[in-house]
């Protein structure tokens, strides 16, 4: 394969549901020549309340998928996966692809301003697997950070109510844990997260700083591809966009997450 039909490949995306899509829509924004093909587990979501063998056994089959579509670069965007399989994913398919998590970004994004007291929220997967704590600890052993599972966020995220009563409620009772108190940041460890972010800036009366990793890891792609020559000079296909279960309820809920009408394609690829 010629250097040019190198760059012309596709990024692939990968998430347990939809969520990635805030991921897409920021790969997209930063990227507007490179072509997408997004994979979401619709029949295994959520993530967040599997056991770590079956993450990885998931992300390897949907890999291996994205390598079928000749993918020059995999982003694990969901926060379970990047936790649960990202280094056997690295070990399993050496060389195949570049990879990129979700994690190890944000962390480094983190890292750099030097906090005294950050609080992490995010699925019982993520929080259980303990990633966040130990990368950010041996960054900076002397951080006092607060690390807490928030499974009712996904389902109120998908079920669409994100922006109302119910969803002030149930921030409320999360971040009212006096273990967040006078914390500086907040890292939102869940690609799901950023549909409420405002919602949470508004809760900590903007006093707090708080980062997701959409954008930042659609940068560190970006310097991924910049580093290697391998940014895509012209998008020539459509993006697409896969799903292991297709429902109606599914394509209505990209919306949410999806700044324009996608159609989803079925890939049943168990």
């Amino acid at each position: 394969m010629s250097r040019e039909q190198h760059k012309r490949q596709p990024i692939g995306v990968f998430d347990s549901g939809i969520g990635g899509l805030t991921v897409a829509n920021a790969i997209i924004k930063h990227l507007p020549n490179e072509e997408l093909i997004y994979f979401g587990d619709t029949a295994h979501l959520p993530y967040g309340d599997k056991s770590a063998d079956a993450i990885r056994y998931y992300s390897l089959k949907i890999v291996k998928f994205l390598l079928e579509q000749n993918c020059k670069l995999i982003v694990v965007a969901c926060n379970s996966a990047s936790s649960a399989a990202y280094h056997v994913l690295l070990e399993f398919f050496a060389g195949q692809a570049l990879f990129v998590n979700v994690v190890d970004p944000l962390v480094e994004t983190v890292r750099q301003h030097h906090f005294s007291k950050v609080g992490v929220i995010a699925t019982k997967a993520t929080i259980q697997s303990g990633v966040y704590q130990e990368k950010l600890r041996e960054a900076q052993p002397d951080l006092d950070l607060t690390a807490m599972a928030t499974p009712l966020l996904v389902p109120m995220i998908e079920e669409g109510y994100h922006d109302d009563n119910i969803s002030e409620a149930i921030i409320s009772k999360y971040l009212s844990d006096p273990r967040f108190e006078n914390i500086e940041a907040l890292l939102l460890a869940c690609t799901h997260y950023p549909l409420i972010r405002n919602h949470i800036e508004d809760y900590f009366n903007q006093k707090i700083r708080v980062f997701d990793s959409t954008d930042i890891v659609a940068k560190v792609i970006q310097h991924y591809l910049i580093q290697r020559d391998l940014l895509n000079p012209g998008r020539q296909g459509p993006h697409r966009f896969c799903v292991s279960d297709y429902t109606q309820s599914f394509e209505e809920t990209t919306r949410l997450f999806y700044r324009e009408k996608i159609e989803l394609e079925h890939c049943p690829i168990w």
